[in-house]
Formats: structure tokens, C-alpha cells, sequence
């Protein structure tokens, strides 16, 4: 079969999964960040992501190659030169000039509060001041210089009105931002490259575009874990506002896939900060997830997928998921669970959106071979039924055991082939 074939072939598969019907075998798309690094000695790592992105992306050609999975997962670093001239200070990462970070350690985020609470206002009503004068300037001290971008009013015939920026510290700030947008077309064309690779080889890839709900942007981003566990108690008003300008943003970002030539159109939506316990039903309700039903109603309507990623213990939230999803049409998000009874979810869900995830990476790393393949039958007998169904890990994958990720790849596909030649049996 050419690469053409199995690049359909594959689209074919995941795309029956995610509307709900019986693909010809369960599809298998494991998210993986630092498996191809540890399987293989090429000398690429998590460094190499952020610093040489040739290689990084000659151990997922080899990934690829061996483990065939139906839809291409690739590096989600960024590039460390850019970061290193920003001065980024939300992020620590291997191959960064002084880190203790390993290099076959993937990055890590360190969380600090780069908008205060009284801030609020100054964020809603000019959001592009506020992102420029303040929070790129707290954030990346590299271009702090942008904290004087000023223009006198009174001064608005010809070119006085710059005069205020003709400094020091805005020219280094913009001799910075120069240098990242040079760097940027580097690591821009190793993306396009890889991708290019694999969609040759005939890889599809499961997602192409990326969002965030907006609850989690406040956290993650201006507030902190923290400082938006105050904010709900004290200004609880604050965050819907700011809320609803993060839809507005999100919806017009959003709007290129109106007239993308794009054959897979899915939007990945990593959920960080709504899992059991941060917060009351009432506040999840109307704070975290109605927000952001406002953007998967947007991009569906567009015939867009939203590929919903919940993160951490979710056993409060899935009655309320469930209900909500039940407003959207049938088969229009993919919905990822890192823990639960996935017996009960495939039930819950069925007939209203594809499910996902379910092998625990841990047993990848410490489990032995026969635990492996007696987890990937039980969420095969438990989730193949009916379709909507796609193989996934249920965090991002990292050290694994070859033995045991092998036995993952070839129980998931003999297995799962059977059970789908049963299935059409039955059916017939």
C-alpha cells in the first residue's frame, strides 16, 4: 500500500472514530513528548527540541516509522535562542544557559503572578496597553523596553509623537524582538519540514490548531494558581469580565479555519485548572466551563472539532461535561480522561462524543508486559463498542520500556482489528 493510501486510510479511521461510528480497527494516536528521545540513540533529547530541531525531529521520523500510529504527534517545544532573548521567566528548560533541568526532561513552568488583582480593569479596557506596558515587560525582561512605548498626543504632526520611544531601552528591547523574529523563521521551517515529512510518509496529523479556556489563560498566565483562588472568592466579577474579552480574542483567532484548505481541522484544548477541586460546582459552571461553551459552539459551528484534554481527577465534573456536551451535536468533540472507570465513561459518553485515553504511561515505565496488555484489552472491550473510541495514554508519554510500549502498539492493533471484525459480524 503506498503512502498515499495510508495516509486516507488512516485519516478515514480517526475520522470514523470522532463521528461515532465503527472504524475498520480502533485507532491508535498515543501523545508522546520524550518516548522517540529514549528509545532511540540519535542524541536528540528534550534540549535538542529547543535547541536543534533536526534531530529532535530525526528520532520522530524513526518513532513513526517503527510504531506507525494513525496520526502524527511532534515536538511541542519552542525555540530556546528565542526564549533566551526574551529573558523568559515562566518557563525553565533543558539546554537553557545555567538550568538544572535535565536534558531528557521535558520544560517546566514556574508560575508568577505578572498582573495583580487591582489589575483587573487596566487588562479589560485596553487589553493591548496592558500586554505591552506591563505584562511582556514583567514577563520577558529582555523586551522590558516595551514598557515605554509611548505617543505624545500633543505632538501628533509628522513624527514628534515617537519622541518618547526614541530610547535605549526601547531601541534594545526592538534589536531583541528582531533577533526572535529571525530565530523564529528557523525553527518556523523545521515545524514545516517535520510535518511535511510525515504527511509523505502518510501520517496525518489529529490536531491543527490550539486554544485554552479562558479561566485557565488567567491562571496560568497573568494571575497564578494562586492569585485566581483569591480572585474567585474576592472579584469573582473580574474573572467573567476578563473572561469574556479572552472569548472575543480567542472566537477572531479562530476565524482562520473559515477558509482553511486544511483536511483535518481540530482545536486542542489542554484543560489545566478545572479538575476536581479548585473550585465549587457553581464557580466551574459559570466561571470555567460556560465560557468556553461559547467557543466550542463557535468553532463547531464552523465544522471544527474541539479536542477537549482534561487534565488530573475529574470524577465531580463528568456528569456536568456530559450534560453540557449533550447541547452540542452529536459527534462533534473528541473528549480526553487522564483517570476515571473507563467502563463508565464509554457509557456515559456514548453517542455524544468520541472518547479518549485511558492506558496509564506509568505502567509504560514500571509496569510489566502482561499488565500492559491487559489494560489495553480491557479498554478495548470496554470502549470499542459502537465506536467512538480512540487509543490514547492518558498523560503525555515519556520513558517507557521498550517491551512494554511494543506490546502496547501490537495488543492495541491485533486486538483491536479483532474486536472490530466481531463487531461488523454482529452487526451484519
Amino acid at each position: 500500500m503506498s503512502n498515499t493510501e495510508l495516509y486516507e486510510k488512516r485519516l478515514k479511521r480517526v475520522q470514523d472514530a470522532v463521528d461515532l461510528k465503527e472504524p475498520d480497527t480502533v485507532p491508535v494516536v498515543p501523545m508522546v513528548a520524550g518516548v522517540p528521545f529514549h528509545l532511540y540513540d540519535t542524541g536528540a533529547s528534550h534540549s535538542t527540541d529547543f535547541y536543534d530541531y533536526d534531530k529532535s525531529a530525526e528520532a520522530f521520523i524513526k518513532y513513526h516509522e517503527e510504531f506507525e500510529p494513525d496520526a502524527r504527534m511532534i515536538p511541542a517545544a519552542q525555540s530556546g535562542r528565542i526564549n533566551e532573548i526574551a529573558g523568559s521567566t515562566m518557563l525553565d528548560w533543558p539546554g537553557r544557559p545555567g538550568t538544572t533541568v535535565p536534558d531528557l526532561s521535558p520544560h517546566q513552568v514556574l508560575e508568577y503572578e505578572y498582573m495583580l488583582q487591582d489589575e483587573y480593569d487596566e487588562l479589560i479596557n485596553d487589553y493591548s496597553a496592558f500586554i505591552f506596558k506591563k505584562f511582556i515587560p514583567r514577563a520577558y525582561p529582555g523586551l522590558k523596553g516595551f514598557e515605554k512605548f509611548e505617543v505624545d498626543p500633543a505632538s501628533m504632526l509628522g513624527a514628534n509623537s515617537f519622541m518618547p520611544m526614541f530610547n535605549d531601552d526601547v531601541r534594545e528591547a526592538m534589536q531583541n524582538f528582531i533577533e526572535m523574529i529571525d530565530e523564529s523563521k528557523k525553527y518556523v521551517q523545521s515545524v514545516v519540514k517535520l510535518s511535511n515529512k510525515l504527511d509523505e510518509m502518510g501520517f496525518p496529523p489529529f490536531f491543527t490548531g490550539k486554544g485554552q479556556v479562558q479561566y485557565d489563560i488567567i491562571s496560568d498566565y497573568l494571575r497564578g494558581t494562586l492569585g485566581t483562588f483569591d480572585d474567585l472568592l474576592e472579584v469573582p466579577e473580574k474573572i467573567a469580565k476578563a473572561n469574556d474579552l479572552f472569548t472575543d480574542i480567542q472566537i477572531k483567532n479562530f476565524k482562520y479555519f473559515e477558509k482553511s484548505p486544511m483536511r483535518v481541522k481540530r482545536v486542542f484544548f489542554p484543560l489545566h485548572k478545572g479538575m476536581d477541586g479548585f473550585m465549587s460546582p457553581k464557580q466551574y459552571d459559570e466561571l470555567y466551563w460556560q465560557p468556553y461553551q461559547e467557543i466550542l459552539k463557535f468553532l463547531i459551528g464552523m465544522g471544527v472539532t474541539p479536542f477537549i484534554y482534561t487534565e488530573g481527577a475529574y470524577d465531580s465534573r463528568v456528569d456536568y461535561i456530559r450534560e453540557r456536551l449533550l447541547e452540542l451535536p452529536a459527534g462533534s468533540c473528541v473528549i480526553h480522561f487522564e483517570k476515571g472507570d473507563f467502563a463508565q465513561l464509554k457509557e456515559k459518553f456514548s453517542g455524544i462524543a468520541c472518547l479518549m485515553g485511558g492506558m496509564p504511561i506509568y505502567l509504560l515505565e514500571y509496569g510489566t508486559k502482561e499488565q500492559v496488555v491487559d489494560r489495553v484489552k480491557y479498554l478495548i472491550d470496554n470502549c470499542a463498542d459502537g465506536g467512538g473510541y480512540i487509543f490514547n495514554v492518558n498523560a503525555t508519554a515519556e520513558k517507557v520500556k521498550r517491551e512494554n510500549y511494543e506490546a502496547m502498539f501490537e495488543t492495541a492493533r491485533t486486538y483491536g482489528k479483532n474486536k472490530a471484525a466481531t463487531l461488523f459480524l454482529q452487526n451484519k
